[in-house]
């Protein structure tokens, strides 16, 4: 063998060499956070999940905390988003999210989680062992009152100021219905905001959906039923748009999920079963594992209509408090369904209180109306806005006293809001509410 042929192998072993040397560099010099979405990701296998998780413990090291063993033995990422994964670590190792650390493995202060670790998980001082999963249930007291609240208002957050969102182009699109729906919210007194940036006033779909913590988790909004048709298509908000334009910092899910077919109260949270339709790619109770985690609640999952433009929960049915909700007369829909519900009912112990609706008002310019839902009302505070039809063959009278015998506690209110129900959707479809 020649110099010339001996200095080109030597050349090429160290160029090798120096590649997998730099490859190991930038594996070791990975940051929490870029290891955290490598975590999350997908298509990463379970073996790897492990390593990347023994790499992230070590990060962890300078803050004085770990990850145990065990948990890394036992850990499957199972497609939950980067802050489901972060908050199972906190939890399940007794790692105080501090800032130091949201920012370490999120790039971001995840401030609702470092309350809801103060007053859910956070442990006496001396108490430094590491704990199991069972160890981490809200304190009784907590829970108690979480039912108490429930019981007197259907949201455990009812201490707090709550706002009503609509889109900007409410107002511009449709005058009549806004101004009805802020008079009355001016009435009472209750709080309201115009969303920039929006597309179409159905901003309860696109915005985050609220946990009974406080927490914000933002679905990926890419409806089927706006897919095919280039109007529609152009009419879908770009929710990461919408939550900048507004100052607006949630979690984000790649579930797609509007969030007009998400009901929560409480620890539980109602969901029709066009989630599965929508998400194909995802095991259906792998898909319900990860809605429990991120909306922090028990996951119930209802029957659509079939032809339902949406499948909408909210269209169907609403929360009294937790153990009760109220719905269309079942005895009025189609066996299959009520069948359905009931079945879900039984096994949920729901208890369903049927409220009067009309299908038979017929508009040749809009066949998918919506005149005649009324249980698709909007619920901020102590106030009820119920949607007042006045059409031919309208039951306006009885859904009303149904309401008030209902929520005898409640102001409940009436409107004209045709203009919009004439589009597909009522008032809760037009509005999104946070508790601030």
């Amino acid at each position: 063998m020649n110099v010339e042929s001996i200095l080109g192998i030597t050349s090429s072993l160290i160029a090798i060499g120096g590649a997998v040397y730099g490859g190991y560099k930038l594996l070791k010099s990975q940051s929490a956070d870029s290891l955290l979405k490598s975590l999350a990701d997908r298509h990463t296998p379970i073996k790897k999940q492990k390593r990347i998780l023994h790499k992230i413990n070590t990060r962890l090291v300078t803050n004085n905390v770990h990850i145990s063993k065990e948990y890394i033995s036992n850990f499957i990422a199972g497609g939950r988003t980067r802050s489901a994964i972060f908050h199972d670590i906190c939890i399940q190792n007794n790692i105080e999210p501090t800032v130091e650390i949201c920012i370490k493995m999120l790039g971001y202060d995840d401030k609702i989680f470092r309350k809801q670790w103060e007053n859910d998980y956070a442990r006496p001082a001396a108490d430094t062992s590491v704990a199991k999963s069972e160890d981490f249930t809200a304190p009784a007291a907590s829970r108690q009152e979480e039912e108490l609240n429930q019981k007197s208002s259907g949201n455990p957050m009812s201490h707090r100021k709550q706002i009503v969102y609509v889109s900007e182009l409410l107002h511009e699109k449709f005058p009549h219905a806004c101004e009805n729906l802020t008079g009355v919210l001016d009435k009472h007194g209750i709080t309201y905001r115009f969303l920039k940036g929006t597309h179409d006033i159905w901003c309860r779909d696109y915005m985050p959906v609220q946990t009974a913590s406080g927490k914000l988790v933002q679905f990926r909004y890419d409806p089927s039923y706006l897919k095919g048709v280039k109007e529609y298509e152009e009419s879908r908000s770009d929710v990461r748009e919408v939550c900048t334009a507004n100052n607006i910092k949630p979690v984000f899910s790649d579930i797609n999920l509007d969030g007009g077919n998400v009901l929560v109260c409480g620890s539980r949270a109602i969901i029709s079963d066009r989630v599965f339709a929508e998400n194909p790619e995802k095991d259906a109770e792998e898909l319900k594992s990860e809605l429990s985690e991120l909306l922090e609640a028990e996951i119930i999952v209802i029957p659509t209509i079939k032809g339902d433009y949406t499948g909408h929960a909210d269209g169907m049915v609403r929360f009294v408090d937790a153990d009760t909700i109220l719905g269309n007369n079942r005895a009025d829909e189609y066996k299959y369904w009520r069948d359905g519900i009931n079945r879900v009912l039984a096994g949920a112990g729901l208890r369903y209180i049927d409220v009067p609706f009309f299908y038979d008002y017929k508009d040749k310019l809009h066949p998918e109306h919506a005149i005649g839902l009324y249980v698709n009302y909007l619920e901020v505070e102590n106030l009820i806005v119920m949607p007042k039809f006045g059409v031919p063959g309208n039951k306006d009278d009885e859904a009303f006293a149904k309401i008030k015998e209902i929520f005898p506690d409640r102001v409940v209110e009436t409107i004209d809001f045709n203009d919009v129900a004439l589009e597909g959707g009522v008032l809760n479809c037009a509005t999104w509410t946070v508790w601030e």
